[in-house]
C-alpha cells in the first residue's frame, strides 16, 4: 500500500522534473534541450540508459539523441524503431513496461532482446495517438523493474517534452530554411559557394560592389574559407567573365622562377627557358590574375609586383621590350598583411596598392548553419565523381553542424570525401556518423596538442587548460556509462555544478 510519504515523493519528483524541463526549454536548440532532458529523466528514473526520438515512425527519426548506449548499440535500437517494444509502443499509443523483455512473452522471440540480453525497460510514446516520438529507457542503475513511480515520470516527461523541442525544432528550422543570400544569387555568378546564411549574404553584398568597379581586389580569410572560389565568382560575375582567369600559388613558385612565371621569359633568358615562356599576366589579358597566398611572396619580388601594378607594364625577362597588360588582380591571404608590415615582412607601398577593395570570406565558425548545405553541396559532387548517389542520414547532418572545423570548408570537404569512401567500400548509400568521425576522435582529443608541440607551436595556457578540462570530463563520463551521479561523485564535484560544465564544454553522450 502506497504511504502519504510515497505519495508525497511522488508528487515532488513530478513536480521537479517539470519545472526542469521548463528551465532547459530555453534553450534555442533542440538538440541541446532534448540531451539534457534525456539526462535528466534517465538519472531521475535510475535508469543505466536512455534513447529519445522525435519522428521515431522510420529509422532516420528527425531527431534523436542517446545515453549509456554503444555507437553499435544506438543502431541496433534505431533499427528497432518498427518492431519490438519500441514498435508497440508507437503502435498502440501506450507505456510499455516488463522487468525483462528475455522472459516477456510479447519479446522474448525478438532476436535483438536476446542478443543483447535485455532486462528491465521502460518505453512511452511522445505524442500519444499523434506518434511524434518515443522515451526508451533499458536497464536499472538498482535491482529490479521499473515501477509506477518511474512510469508515472517517463509518462510526464513524454507528455511535456514533445511540445518544446518540437517548438524549438521548428524554430530552428524556420531560421535554416529562410535563405539571405536568394537575392544576391540571382544577379551574381556564386554557384560554387553554397550557404544561406546572414554572413554568406554580407559577402555575397560585398562581391557584388566590387564586380562592378574594375579595382585590384584583396582576399581575405582564414585557411580554407574558399577564397579561391571568391576570386573566381567575382571574376565570372565582372565585365570580364568571357576571359581567361589565370591562378598563381606564391607559396609553390620558387623566388628565382617567379618573375619568369608571372611576367614570362625569352628562350635562353634563363636554364629552364629553351623556348619563349608565356608568363601568367600574357596568359590572363582582358581577364583576372589572382594571386594566392600572396604573403608568402619574397620581398625581392614584391618590388617587381608593385612596380607592375603601378604602371600596368611589364618585361619579359630577357627582353627590354615594353608590354601593356590589361589585367584584373585579384589577391588572396591567410595571413594579417597589416602585422607583415609592421614586421617589415610585407611592403607598406604594395599592401596598400593591393587593398584598394577587400572582401572578407567568413569562417564556417562564424556561420554555423551553413554547414549542413555546404556539405550537402560538396557531397553533390562526391556523388557525381563516384558516379552514385550518395546521401547524408540525420545524424550525420547534425553531428557535423554540432562539430568544430578549424580547417573550414577544405577541412569539411576532406572528412567527407574520406567518409564517402567509407561508405561505398562498405556497400552503403549512406553516410552515417561512423564514417564521417571514425578516426578522428583519438586525433582530435590526443593529438591536438602533441601535433602542435612537434610542429614549434605553443597553444596558450587557456586554451590547454579547457582542451584538458573537456577532454577529463569525457573520459570520465564515458567511464561511469554517463551516468551523472556517478560521474559526479568520481570528479567530487556537485551534480549541478557538473552539468554547468557539460553546457559550458559543449559535450553530450551522443550525437545521433
Amino acid at each position: 500500500m502506497t504511504s502519504i510519504d510515497d505519495e508525497l515523493r511522488a508528487l515532488r519528483a513530478e513536480r521537479d522534473l517539470y519545472a526542469r524541463l521548463l528551465e532547459l526549454s530555453g534553450h534555442s536548440k533542440a538538440e541541446s534541450f532534448l540531451d539534457e532532458a534525456l539526462a535528466l529523466v534517465t538519472e531521475i528514473a535510475g535508469a543505466r540508459c536512455g534513447y529519445v526520438a522525435l519522428g521515431a515512425s522510420s529509422s532516420d527519426p528527425a531527431i534523436a539523441m542517446a545515453r549509456g548506449f554503444s555507437q553499435d548499440e544506438i543502431g541496433a535500437i534505431r533499427a528497432r524503431l518498427s518492431q519490438g517494444i519500441i514498435a508497440e509502443a508507437l503502435r498502440t499509443g501506450r507505456t510499455i513496461a516488463t522487468a525483462s523483455a528475455m522472459e516477456d512473452p510479447r519479446f522474448a522471440g525478438n532476436a535483438s532482446v536476446r542478443a543483447a540480453k535485455i532486462e528491465a525497460v521502460l518505453c512511452a510514446p511522445i505524442g500519444g495517438d499523434e506518434k511524434l516520438g518515443v522515451l526508451y529507457l533499458q536497464g536499472r542503475e538498482r535491482p529490479g523493474p521499473f515501477g509506477e513511480r518511474e512510469r508515472a515520470l517517463a509518462e510526464l516527461f513524454a507528455r511535456h517534452v514533445a511540445p518544446i523541442a518540437q517548438r524549438i525544432l521548428d524554430a530552428g528550422e524556420r531560421e535554416k530554411s529562410e535563405d539571405h543570400t536568394a537575392s544576391w544569387r540571382e544577379r551574381l555568378k556564386v554557384d560554387g559557394l553554397a550557404g544561406t546564411s546572414r554572413a554568406m549574404a554580407q559577402l555575397f553584398q560585398r562581391l557584388s560592389v566590387a564586380a562592378m568597379v574594375d579595382v585590384t581586389v584583396l582576399v581575405t580569410g582564414e585557411s580554407g574559407t574558399g577564397k579561391t572560389e571568391v576570386a573566381r565568382a567575382l571574376h565570372g560575375t565582372s565585365s570580364r567573365a568571357s576571359r581567361a582567369f589565370v591562378e598563381i600559388n606564391c607559396a609553390a613558385i620558387p623566388e628565382t622562377l617567379f618573375e619568369s612565371e608571372l611576367f614570362g621569359a625569352e628562350k635562353g633568358a634563363h636554364s629552364t627557358a629553351t623556348r619563349r615562356v608565356t608568363g601568367k599576366v600574357d596568359a590572363a589579358q582582358g581577364g583576372t590574375l589572382f594571386l594566392d597566398e600572396i604573403a608568402e611572396l619574397p620581398l625581392t619580388v614584391q618590388a617587381k609586383l608593385l612596380q607592375f601594378l603601378q604602371s600596368r607594364t611589364y618585361f619579359r625577362l630577357g627582353s627590354s621590350e615594353p608590354l601593356t597588360a590589361d589585367v584584373r588582380l585579384v589577391a588572396a591571404t591567410n595571413a594579417d598583411l597589416m602585422e607583415m608590415v609592421r614586421a617589415k615582412k610585407f611592403r607598406e607601398d604594395l599592401y596598400y596598392r593591393l587593398e584598394v577593395f577587400s572582401i572578407r570570406v567568413p569562417s564556417l565558425r562564424e556561420r554555423p548553419e551553413d554547414v549542413a548545405p555546404l556539405s550537402e553541396f560538396l557531397l553533390k559532387g562526391l556523388s557525381r565523381s563516384m558516379g552514385r548517389p550518395l546521401e547524408l542520414t540525420w545524424a550525420a547532418r547534425s553531428a557535423l553542424s554540432r562539430a568544430e572545423w578549424p580547417g573550414n570548408v577544405r577541412q569539411l570537404s576532406s572528412t567527407l570525401q574520406r567518409a564517402a569512401a567509407f561508405a561505398v567500400s562498405a556497400g552503403v548509400e549512406s553516410i552515417d556518423v561512423e564514417h564521417l568521425f571514425q578516426d578522428e576522435g583519438a586525433r582530435r582529443t590526443a593529438g591536438g596538442a602533441v601535433a602542435g608541440a612537434v610542429a614549434g607551436e605553443i597553444e596558450p595556457w587557456d586554451e590547454a587548460t579547457r582542451r584538458f578540462q573537456r577532454e577529463h570530463l569525457a573520459r570520465a563520463l564515458d567511464a561511469c556509462k554517463w551516468n551523472i551521479t556517478e560521474a559526479a561523485r568520481k570528479l567530487g564535484l556537485a551534480r549541478s555544478h557538473l552539468y554547468e560544465l557539460l553546457r559550458a564544454h559543449g559535450l553530450s553522450r551522443v550525437r545521433s
